[in-house]
């Protein structure tokens, strides 16, 4: 087994409201995601809705392109940020990555 590897692209991403879909997307999180910090650092939290989570040891969240929302919303993505290291820090089996390219313009 190995870990799973998503890749979250916040290119065009502005916003609160578009950084939630992308996590939804990239992460295929249910319909009843309720798109808010909580519901996010549940989701990255718990195993069980992770795709592909019984078939594998754990997940690599590679977040890219995060530059310009970082810049448009520094307040939100300090939070985003905060959200991604509690949920590694607290789930063994996930790491969460910055691409450090950050955007692909």
């Amino acid at each position: 087994m190995t870990e799973l590897v998503v890749t979250l692209d916040l290119d065009g991403v502005t916003d609160k409201a578009a950084l939630m879909d992308r996590c939804a997307g990239a992460l295929r999180l249910p319909d009843w995601f309720g798109r808010n910090w909580d519901a996010l650092a549940d989701s990255l939290s718990d195993r069980t809705v992770w795709p592909e989570a019984g078939r594998q040891r754990g997940m690599w969240l590679v977040v890219r392109n995060w530059r310009a929302y970082a810049d448009a919303r520094p307040d939100e993505w300090r939070l985003a940020r905060e959200v991604f290291a509690e949920a590694a820090d607290g789930t063994r089996d996930l790491t969460v990555l910055l691409d450090l390219g950050g955007s692909s313009k």
